[in-house]
């Protein structure tokens, strides 16, 4: 008896009109579809299912006995069928060696004769790596970066202006009113208010 190729990474989408099977890669799930192929078998029995609805009685009785001479034709054309298909669709697949799965070109490495998972590409696993290395070392700059002054916050910032209110761009002065804005000193270390001369914190000892 003939060994069975591909018996777990195939699904069988045949029906009582015909056969067709999908095959899988093994490793990145891509597939390949047999050609359809009809059923004599299932075309009559289907004529004598349409007969018998029509009829009932002595054609229904018929009927059955086509359904159980065609389950016994059908299984035997199904056989024929999925061996056909795995003809068809084997050069598409390489079965590795040492793991036994059957992979198509994607998953395969040419060069050992081994899948990918047996024989990872060298070239790509590097380059991998590679750009791993370079993320890490990009979060690990980026974490030791200030990206914020100190000295924007050694003094109050305000939105608006305390006198009319309007919105606030930065500058000493009010563009609506021109009145002073309100700069109060705080200290970049620990954030307590600092008068204005004062060379270290009253509070940390930051200098200032």
């Amino acid at each position: 008896m003939a060994l069975i190729q591909f018996t777990r990474n195939h699904n069988d989408l045949s029906t009582n009109t015909g056969f067709q099977f999908e095959f899988f890669c093994d490793r990145c799930g891509n597939g390949v579809q047999s050609e359809f192929e009809g059923s004599s078998t299932g075309m009559v029995s289907g004529a004598l299912d349409t007969a018998a609805n029509l009829f009932g009685g002595i054609l229904g009785a018929a009927a059955d006995i086509g359904n159980k001479a065609h389950s016994v034709a059908w299984e035997k054309q199904h056989d024929e069928a999925f061996k056909r298909a795995i003809a068809q669709v084997k050069g598409s697949f390489k079965q590795c060696k040492r793991c036994g799965k059957w992979v198509d070109d994607v998953c395969w490495n040419q060069t050992r004769g081994l899948c990918l998972d047996d024989a990872p590409d060298t070239e790509a696993e590097l380059s991998a790596i590679q750009n791993d290395a370079m993320l890490e070392d990009a979060r690990e700059k980026a974490a030791t970066v200030d990206y914020v002054s100190a000295d924007r916050f050694k003094q109050t910032i305000a939105a608006t202006c305390a006198h009319c209110g309007a919105r606030l761009t930065g500058g000493k002065f009010c563009p609506e009113c021109g009145k002073p804005v309100a700069q109060s000193k705080f200290c970049a270390q620990c954030g307590k208010p600092v008068k204005a001369g004062v060379k270290f914190c009253p509070e940390c000892g930051a200098a200032q």
